[in-house]
């Protein structure tokens, strides 16, 4: 794959989770509030897993957008964005768009970057 290409889908990706992540705490793109007794209403009350959440994909983001240790950056988000794609899938189809760019990108760039990940295979 072209590196200009491979770079434009690692930014897009880092941006994408650096602005998703960076609005669980700053809230700076309106959202609804949940409702009571839905999964995410929960997730929120804990008070903890949000948090945990956004920094799971700010860490990476971060380490995306500074081209540092991209390989870790890839493989700690194939749990993340495989929870983002079935979270959308089950309580709220109607925004799979993003979850599904964020899944797509990381696998690409997996893919392109195959040889780092042979030796965990």
């Amino acid at each position: 794959m072209n590196s200009k290409l491979q770079k434009v889908l690692r930014v897009v990706l880092s941006l994408i989770l650096l602005v998703f992540g960076l609005n669980k705490f700053f809230g700076f793109i309106p959202m609804e509030a949940p409702q009571e007794g839905t999964f995410m209403y929960a997730l929120i009350q804990t008070g903890y897993l949000m948090p945990l959440i956004a920094i799971s994909e700010i860490i990476p983001g971060i380490l995306l957008f500074i081209n540092k240790w991209t390989g870790l950056a890839l493989v700690w988000l194939v749990p993340i964005s495989i929870n983002i794609v079935l979270f959308h899938l089950k309580y709220d189809i109607s925004t799979i768009g993003p979850a599904a760019l964020v899944s797509i990108l990381n696998g690409t760039l997996i893919y392109v970057n195959w040889r780092k990940f042979k030796t965990l295979f």
